[in-house]
């Protein structure tokens, strides 16, 4: 059994605007690898590509060029490649939440995911156990029987990832799973990613809500104009912010904050003390020479990791 569950290779998607036929290019060779048992997040501010990638990756938009492989089989590429049985039966091991799904309006949350478990395959007690299970890890049993144009878009979003669950997928792909959710719905979503991820499921999904990224994910990739700029493991990504550090001195004279301030990524005075952001020990060594030789008190010495949201503004702005 192959350890890769996902991978986009080279995929690019060239549109053309309706009147002027201006070429788009909506995303540029992007490729990454998305690895059994791991919550893997897909970044990038808005316009970066993201959305048209997933559509590639489920089919929904032919990719101009490169290829999409799940669960070991080829299921997409350029010029129709990919559509077998083989690639149509890795499909149905894969449960999708668009980034905007739509719910029939006159169904209820039952008959609508109802409906999408038969579309998987199920029928009989195993399709009833299997809905009423998926609503219930939602949230949405009080509303199991509610015409669905009278939810919120909150209660919509629960009903849509009940039905991208409720054929127990290998690998589930969600485009901004969180959208339109309280504080609340959003734990109870974060709590049943981490709970697929416990029993051996794959989660691939794209967010804006970085601090949820930072709390869940193994692995990250940043896109920005439709291009990877930042992919790998989340861990060793943001270890690379412990080579900053704050450096805190009391009694530091304009002569020294003067020839200090080439060595600093930042300062700021807070009363008689002067907090600065260095970065490398090299710097900070160098930085903690002169303001002790210049009779200036060292507070403090602390290392900084950078965060997700750090990382982000860095690398796809």
């Amino acid at each position: 059994m192959s350890d890769v569950v996902l991978r986009a290779s080279a995929l690019a998607k060239t549109f053309r605007t309706p009147l002027s036929r201006k070429v788009v290019d909506a995303v540029r060779g992007v490729s990454f690898e998305v690895r059994r048992g791991e919550i893997f997040g897909f970044l990038g501010p808005n316009g970066a590509g993201k959305t048209t990638t997933i559509k590639m990756l489920m089919g929904l938009v032919a990719p101009t060029s490169g290829e999409v492989d799940m669960l070991g089989v080829r299921t997409f590429a350029a010029g129709g490649g990919g559509g077998t049985a083989d690639a149509r039966a890795a499909l149905a091991r894969v449960g999708f939440l668009p980034e905007n799904p739509y719910v029939y309006p006159y169904l209820s949350p039952r008959e609508f995911v109802t409906l999408c478990g038969r579309l998987s395959g199920l029928r009989g007690a195993a399709l009833r156990d299997r809905v009423a299970r998926g609503i219930e890890r939602v949230g949405m049993t009080a509303a199991i029987d509610r015409a669905v144009r009278a939810l919120s878009k909150g209660m919509l979003q629960r009903v849509a990832l009940a039905a991208a669950l409720v054929h127990d997928p290998e690998l589930l792909v969600l485009d901004e799973p969180m959208s339109g959710l309280d504080p609340v719905g959003r734990k109870e979503v974060r709590d049943l990613i981490v709970e697929e991820k416990q029993r051996g499921r794959t989660v691939f999904f794209s967010s804006h809500i970085l601090s949820d990224v930072e709390l869940l994910c193994d692995r990250v990739c940043i896109l920005r104009r439709g291009e990877v700029v930042v992919a790998g493991e989340l861990r060793d990504l943001l270890a690379e912010g412990k080579r900053r550090s704050e450096v805190t001195l009391s009694g530091a004279s304009e002569r020294l904050r003067g020839a200090l301030e080439p060595l600093v990524r930042a300062a700021r005075s807070l009363g008689d003390r002067l907090v600065m952001e260095v970065e490398g020990e090299a710097a900070v060594r160098e930085v903690v020479s002169r303001a002790l030789a210049d009779g200036a008190r060292l507070d403090s010495v602390t290392p900084k990791r950078e965060t997700l949201e750090e990382l982000f503004v860095r690398q796809a702005l």
